[in-house]
């Protein structure tokens, strides 16, 4: 039991100094826009696929509807994004970014992938890959893994 206590006490300062600064790291860019890091990637999305609609997103990201529409309510109010109908049936509503959000979204994206890059450089490329290839199966056997057995 002091193995499995002692790499807890690993995985928990991991979690307290790395993940975090990780997430931190990744979402300093978009903040300055006033998003969250979670608003810049649903801009992203609608910025790279013009008149998706809010559904289509909450399919592709795995959350509901409400947990969408709450984030894009932001988008709208920055004027990033725009609604408009489907003329096939008015009811429906497609999502397309203005040019304001389409520039925002180029300048966020810009600012990530400079730091992305500093990162592999400083960390190397194969190492980097290495690392990304680790943490993508502990997501899918640990974290996706656990929550599809909560679901049985």
């Amino acid at each position: 039991m002091a193995v499995e206590d002692e790499l807890l006490d690993q995985a928990i300062s991991i979690y307290l100094t790395g993940l975090k600064g990780l997430d931190t790291f990744i979402s300093e860019p978009a903040s300055e826009y006033e998003l969250s890091f979670e608003q810049f990637l649903i801009l992203r999305t609608i910025t790279k696929q013009p008149k998706i609609k809010l559904m289509d997103i909450a399919e592709q990201r795995q959350v509901t509807r409400s947990a969408v529409s709450r984030q894009l309510k932001v988008l709208l109010q920055h004027d990033y994004v725009n609604q408009e109908a489907d003329p096939a049936d008015r009811r429906r509503m497609f999502l397309v970014p203005t040019d304001t959000g389409k520039q925002v979204e180029a300048k966020i994206w810009q600012k990530i992938n400079h730091r992305f890059s500093r990162w592999v450089k400083i960390y190397g490329e194969d190492r980097g890959r290495e690392f990304l290839n680790l943490f993508e199966d502990f997501n899918k056997q640990i974290i996706q893994g656990t929550a599809k057995s909560k679901e049985k």
